[in-house]
């Protein structure tokens, strides 16, 4: 590869709504972005399947060397299902999910896996393994007041986070355990705030972590890091650039060696960042892969990895092994060139 190519297997980029198939083309050829995920409301298989296929045929020797793309959606369910309409089953929320049997669970990620799967989706953004504090939901912003999670104690979220996660990888889709190390504490959403995303409670080793460990331990191919900032792990970053919470608690205290991707690099919590500088800080801590919703981010953010990575050496070994486990990643659903998907 590349350092471009490189760069560009470390971006996932969003494809919104009622999009032409050919919508990120241009980003994919010049930036060469690796990644794409689907955003806004989807209507059917059919125009999620045309999409796929046509991005799919977009990877070639000179794009991403022949590397296909990781394909992703936002399937949680209840108020957060990206793709709807025939083909797709409507989801009971997390809360509702989580009032299930295990073998209820399991069965209904298993359809949700095959789903994506046929229209051509080889990630799912979910389960979420945040913990909700009972009582708290109506000032949870993110979570709660949406009834994305699980269960109020760890181990009922948990529980219901092996269930998706088995489901699935039983389908054929990977699963993307989030938003570590939870939202469940705060107050307001980091797509739309940069005030009141502060966690005073998290710490090391804290218990809510117990359903991201169960997530882990259940095989699941990526974590989503949250743009919120816990003071009691690192007092001078936010989660997703902080070395602390990616490298030491994530990889280090859960045994995470897979792939770590952030939560949308275009919220308002980082938007104090430059964005180049959003995916450099990323990948410096530990971080895999950049999230945007914003075709024009991606690009400047691919093009920021490959520049820092040609000035410092130090920070190109952190690329090359952040494309080793992304392309790791990639092997298990038959991506690279000469596998069959």
């Amino acid at each position: 590869m590349t350092p471009q190519q490189r760069a560009g297997q470390l971006v996932m980029v969003g494809i919104q709504a009622g999009s032409a198939p050919s919508a990120v083309d241009q980003v994919i050829r010049d930036a060469r972005i690796g990644n794409v995920l689907f955003l806004g409301g989807w209507s059917s298989t059919t125009s999620v399947r045309a999409v796929s296929d046509h991005v799919q045929a977009q990877a070639n020797s000179r794009s991403t060397g022949g590397v296909r793309f990781l394909v992703a959606a936002d399937q949680e369910g209840g108020e957060v299902q990206q793709l709807r309409g025939p083909g797709f089953t409507r989801l009971p929320s997390a809360l509702r999910q989580g009032t299930m049997t295990s073998a209820e669970r399991q069965r209904l990620a298993g359809t949700v896996g095959r789903e994506l799967k046929a229209a051509g989706v080889n990630v799912n953004l979910a389960p979420v393994a945040d913990t909700v504090p009972a009582g708290t939901a109506s000032s949870n912003a993110p979570i709660g007041r949406f009834g994305r999670e699980y269960g109020t104690d760890p181990t009922t979220v948990g529980a219901s986070v092996r269930d998706v996660v088995t489901g699935l990888h039983g389908a054929g889709v990977l699963a993307t355990v989030k938003h570590f190390p939870g939202l469940g504490r705060i107050r307001s959403n980091t797509d739309f705030s940069a005030t009141g995303i502060t966690d005073a409670q998290t710490r090391r080793r804290d218990p809510y972590f117990a359903p991201f460990a169960t997530g882990v331990g259940a095989g699941a191919g990526l974590v989503m890091v949250s743009s919120a900032r816990y003071p009691r792990l690192d007092a001078n970053a936010p989660a997703v650039f902080s070395p602390t919470v990616l490298t030491t608690v994530l990889r280090g205290d859960l045994g995470f060696s897979g792939v770590v991707i952030s939560d949308d690099l275009a919220a308002v919590a980082v938007r104090s960042v430059p964005v180049g500088e959003r995916a450099v800080r990323l990948v410096a801590a530990g971080g895999d892969i950049a999230l945007t919703g914003r075709p024009a981010d991606a690009a400047t953010m691919a093009n920021a990895l490959a520049a820092k990575a040609a000035a410092d050496p130090a920070f190109d070994a952190r690329v090359r092994a952040a494309v080793t486990r992304v392309l790791a990643l990639k092997a298990r659903q038959g991506l690279l060139p000469g596998c069959r998907g």
